[in-house]
């Protein structure tokens, strides 16, 4: 048994002072405000662990290399095309260890990676067909970070039209051989909701466009099960146009048309919605992955996170393309874009954000014991300091958290009770800068 002194801690909803919590095999054991007993000293206020609800792991080599000229979402997938072409699974490990790396020193603590790119750069299968995927979770184990790969059903170009390019390393060419691949990957891999498992399974529907109607229906006896299972959805005014002329009906609809909406559905985006779309969501209790630095950065606009929340929706959060990884960022950009939308302020608190960025996306992910800091949760504690420059002053409170701290003041970060961070915020730079190095320099082989 491990015992921490929390200077300040989010415990039950709300900021505690010298909070004792003893950590045994992983979980947390008991946890004490105001206590006088001794512990490990964690200086500062700390939180529970964060969860990453939808991430590409690759698209981390493209920050700060897509910023140039006018274009769109569409001119952008071209560059990060470029990106997909130039890993093998040797090279995939490497940077997706980076780049998770850099997640756990902003104090994510789980992972959804959102994973397609499945094949050798011609479409064929390497030896192992599940070699990409391996490599993620190899990257993931390595950096400390649990990890939901959903491993993603990518079959069109565009509503039935045939892959090309690089989205040939996407095709598995048939909904059945897909399965047959997840299947063995699964095999490996613990269930959403296993005791103490540190990798799940779960599974995607790229987009609607990229997933022909009839294909969509085998992935309803996963979300029947309670696999987390993930979806683009309405990230793009032109696909919600293309869904309507190919099918007659918005992509909400025929998702829940062919049984894809259910309480571990998370519909990533979900930008543009009509109020019929909004209610099939809430109805259905889906989870809804906002990522708002990635849909700024895109130009997709801005989603409604807050009628999705009335609805019954549970909001949470994501860093997609990487173009920032910053839990802190993403929680206060929800609350700072409903403003720009709305001129008006006050949309969502502190602890609400807090809540979708911890307890609600481990839900969402199949890690539904942790994002607490309470008894028999997994012991996931994230420190940041009180007195830098963007916290001092700013309450010492949930409000500091979520609208003044950022990933840089993040100082220490256990993960299943293992600290996994200790503040060396230059050693992850150094990895990253290598890394992506080499990769721009072309030094991988696909």
């Amino acid at each position: 048994m491990t015992a921490y002194l929390l200077e300040r801690a989010w415990v039950e909803g709300r900021v505690r002072d010298t909070v004792r919590v003893e950590v045994e095999h992983g979980r947390i054991t008991s946890v004490v405000p105001d206590a006088t007993d001794t512990g490990v000293p964690l200086r500062g206020l700390t939180l529970p662990g964060f969860a990453n609800t939808h991430s590409h792991a690759f698209h981390r080599a493209l920050r700060g290399r897509t910023q140039t000229g006018r274009g769109s979402f569409w001119t952008w997938r071209e560059q990060m095309y470029a990106v997909a072409g130039r890993l093998d699974p040797d090279t995939y490990y490497e940077l997706a260890k980076a780049t998770y790396a850099e997640m756990v020193a902003a104090g994510y603590t789980s992972v959804g990676e959102f994973h397609y790119l499945h094949h050798r750069p011609d479409g064929t299968p390497y030896d192992d067909p599940n070699a990409m995927g391996n490599a993620l979770l190899a990257a993931a184990r390595d950096a400390g970070i649990r990890i939901t790969l959903l491993d993603t059903l990518y079959l069109s170009s565009g509503f039935g039209a045939a892959t090309e390019g690089v989205q040939r390393r996407f095709d598995d060419r048939s909904a059945e051989a897909w399965q047959e691949r997840v299947a063995a990957l699964s095999a490996l891999c613990g269930s959403a909701g296993a005791e103490g498992t540190s990798s799940v399974i779960g599974v995607a529907a790229h987009s609607v466009r990229a997933v022909p109607a009839d294909a969509l229906k085998v992935l309803a006896r996963y979300v029947e099960a309670g696999v987390p299972v993930h979806v683009h959805l309405s990230e793009q005014v032109k696909e919600n146009a293309d869904c309507v002329a190919a099918h007659g009906v918005t992509p909400t609809r025929l998702l829940a048309e062919h049984g894809l909406l259910g309480p571990m559905t998370s519909a990533v985006h979900a930008t543009h919605l009509t109020d019929e779309d909004i209610r099939l969501l809430g109805e259905a209790r889906a989870f809804a992955s906002f990522c708002p630095t990635t849909e700024r950065d895109l130009g997709d606009g801005i989603g409604p996170a807050r009628r999705l929340q009335a609805a019954g929706s549970a909001l949470t959060l994501g860093s997609d393309s990487h173009a920032v990884i910053d839990a802190f960022e993403e929680m206060r950009a929800v609350e700072l874009d409903e403003r720009l939308a709305t001129q008006a302020r006050g949309h969502w608190s502190a602890a609400e954000l807090l809540t979708a960025a911890t307890a609600d996306g481990h839900r969402s992910l199949g890690f539904a014991d942790a994002g607490e800091i309470a008894v028999g949760r997994r012991a996931d504690l994230v420190t940041i300091d009180l007195t830098s420059p963007r916290t001092a002053g700013t309450g010492r409170d949930e409000h500091t958290a979520v609208f003044a701290a950022s990933g840089a003041d993040v100082t220490h970060v256990l993960t299943d009770g293992k600290v996994v961070f200790e503040g060396d915020h230059g050693a992850v730079g150094r990895a990253l800068d290598a890394v992506i190095g080499r990769l721009w320099q072309g030094k991988g082989n696909a």
